[in-house]
């Protein structure tokens, strides 16, 4: 019998809410293993014998330990390709890249727990970690939105969710909670279409152990 997957994470991290989305997209079954950020469980010993970055998520899957979220992502659907997660053709995946690694790399990275920790201590205001946070997605989010372009496509790409999508709904509940601007109608339209999927609804972090 196959070991279970095990993914490794935070009920409020977005870079584990993606993968429990990719999973669950692959209907995949998995065991929560959950690691408080705000404890600094994520330095235990333990756990940096897994991922030596000390962050999460961590998949434990087909005898692999994996890390970062786009690379789990996609080592999904290269190994489990019903449904896809990228397009077909080779400048849809490129795109379909390009729009996840604007938040995975560029817009997540600079607003996630660490950087904010940071700042709050240079500034020595908590309300100063809030409002980079804030701005930070309000600016990252506009020019998300810009590459998504106005249509009909019911998700980023098409009509079928994907990389990109999975990227987006956990970005936006960031940018909730820290207050941001939502003044892109079309980012919003396709969040609504993605959770009203299980897939999105049922790993969000309000309904985690």
């Amino acid at each position: 019998m196959a070991a279970p997957i095990r993914l490794h994470g935070y009920f409020r991290s977005s870079a584990t809410w993606r993968v429990r989305i990719a999973l669950a997209l692959k209907g995949l079954a998995w065991e929560s293993v959950a690691h408080s950020l705000l404890d600094g469980e994520q330095r235990d010993p333990a756990y940096l014998a897994l991922n030596p970055q000390g962050l999460v998520p961590a998949l434990e899957i087909d005898g692999l330990v994996l890390t970062q979220s786009m690379a789990i992502c996609e080592y999904l659907d290269e190994t489990r390709p019903a449904p896809p997660l990228l397009p077909r053709d080779a400048a849809g995946r490129a795109r379909a890249r390009a729009l996840a690694q604007a938040i995975a790399c560029d817009l997540h990275p600079v607003q996630n727990l660490r950087v904010l920790e940071r700042i709050r201590t240079l500034a020595g205001s908590k309300d100063a970690g809030t409002a980079w946070a804030r701005e930070t997605c309000e600016q990252g989010l506009d020019a998300f939105a810009a590459m998504v372009g106005e249509g009909a496509l019911r998700f980023c790409l098409g009509d079928e969710p994907g990389l990109a999508d999975l990227m987006l709904v956990p970005q936006l509940a960031n940018a909730r909670r820290f207050g941001a601007d939502l003044r892109w109608p079309r980012l919003l339209e396709i969040e609504a279409n993605c959770l009203a999927l299980p897939a999105f609804c049922a790993t969000a972090p309000e309904v985690q152990a």
